[in-house]
């Protein structure tokens, strides 16, 4: 009981943003673009925390599909080695509703990006081209591949990813989630500061 009332509370904070949207004449559930609303996907995002809280008192995370997903391919590739391994044992890979959350991840920001008219076919974003040049597509899926590695490897280190310590986290007001995402943020600002020497 006390996670749902942490979630509501955190959720009440938030809303000062909203109103002070509104008051300098922005109307906080539109967005000048054809993506969806920030302010409304935020909201959503919130109500479907507090709902797999209620209904499975389980937290939003997509790090530990990637872990199933491995352990999938595992048993495929190298059975015996990893039944031996006990993250395994006690967590069997499997095709559970962490792993299909992921998968619905995707497919709702390919509608997302559809219904917006956001569907560029584009490989290189505008920014990336203009830093790294037109034929930098082997760099890009380079540069993407080895920190996606990284990001998977420290999302397991640090107990959580972006979504499972940025929402689930921050929602119920875990001190190491707030750790956690101030980290990501300083990274993520630190990385592009780096790549576009912004």
């Amino acid at each position: 009981m006390k996670r749902y009332i942490l979630t509501s509370v955190a959720g009440v904070l938030c809303m000062p943003s909203v109103a002070a949207a509104s008051q300098a004449g922005i109307e906080p559930l539109s967005y000048p673009g054809p993506a969806w609303s920030p302010y409304l996907v935020g909201g959503l995002i919130g109500l479907l925390s507090m709902a797999t809280f209620y209904f499975s008192a389980k937290s939003l995370g997509a790090s530990s599909a990637f872990a199933s997903l491995a352990g999938m391919l595992g048993l495929v590739v190298a059975k015996e080695h990893t039944e031996s391994l006990k993250y395994f044992q006690d967590k069997p890979p499997a095709v559970n509703w962490g792993f299909m959350l992921v998968v619905g991840t995707v497919v709702g920001a390919f509608l997302a990006a559809w219904q917006g008219g956001e569907l560029t076919g584009e490989w290189l974003p505008p920014l990336w081209a203009a830093r790294f040049g037109e034929d930098s597509l082997p760099l890009r899926f380079a540069v993407a591949s080895v920190g996606g590695t990284f990001m998977a490897f420290g999302a397991r280190l640090a107990g959580g990813c972006t979504s499972g310590h940025g929402i689930s986290g921050t929602l119920q007001l875990s001190a190491g989630s707030w750790v956690a995402v101030s980290c990501f943020f300083i990274g993520g600002i630190a990385t592009a500061m780096l790549m576009f020497r912004v």
